[in-house]
């Protein structure tokens, strides 16, 4: 067993998990019934992330860089505080996507940052409702608010009408703003990407046009030409008779 053969053997199957968690997460966050049933399945599931981290770095070649490149994984599994982090997994399926599908690399690029910064707006909201409800001074008290809020800080507005009162919501907040940057550059470049391949379509487009326009006139040229040799021939013939 390698590493890419145990990635491929539970990657739908931690995505799935990461699905279930993500519904056992928002009902306890949300409705607020079931909390012992929700608490449970959020655990057995949590100590499933924990396996396949500790699977994976076993089975991982360099197992130095492979830590270092997965430290936020560890981070999610080891502080419970950050267990929202865990849905991050969810992200890791418009990969397997955009390995079956058929658009183009822009496409591809438009569709995974779209669902991965809704996904991650949810989270947040999410996050940030379960550790700021119910704190003296919280602003941020209802799911409606909680969303509006991680949506303007995405977005990098931040009009500051709402913001958290505590260290863990603080760090929810870091996490989009870093996303909400994040996503400017990535709209950036595709946007400049796109105007570029329209000045280049453009300037092939106009460069193929004078080619045809050149090769025209050379053609015109060399009839023109042969019309004149043919002239001369005649001419020729008429003054030796």
């Amino acid at each position: 067993m390698t590493l890419n053969k145990w990635r491929r053997a539970t990657e739908w199957f931690m995505t799935a998990l990461a699905l279930v968690f993500l519904l056992a997460y928002s009902w306890e966050v949300l409705a607020r019934t079931h909390i012992l049933l929700c608490e449970m399945v959020i655990n057995i599931i949590w100590m499933a992330f924990i396996v396949d981290y500790v699977v994976s770095i076993l089975l991982a070649e360099d197992k130095k860089t492979w830590f270092k490149d997965n430290l936020l994984m560890l981070v999610s599994i080891a502080l419970p505080v950050f267990r929202p982090l865990r849905l991050l997994r969810l992200v890791a399926v418009l990969n397997v996507l955009n390995r079956t599908g058929g658009m183009a690399v822009r496409g591809r690029i438009t569709l995974y940052t779209c669902c991965s910064v809704t996904l991650l707006m949810y989270i947040g909201a999410l996050a940030e409702l379960d550790v700021e409800r119910g704190v003296p001074g919280a602003s941020i008290t209802d799911f409606g608010e909680a969303i509006w809020w991680s949506f303007v800080t995405v977005t990098t507005v931040g009009y500051g009408d709402l913001s958290p009162v505590t260290w863990q919501g603080r760090c929810v907040a870091i996490g989009l703003m870093i996303t909400g940057v994040a996503l400017i550059g990535i709209v950036t470049a595709t946007l400049a990407s796109w105007i570029v391949d329209r000045v280049r379509d453009e300037t092939d487009k106009r460069a193929d046009e004078a080619e045809s326009e050149t090769e025209r006139l050379r053609h015109n040229v060399r009839e023109l030409t042969d019309t004149v040799n043919q002239l001369r021939d005649d001419i020729a013939q008429l003054r030796r008779l």
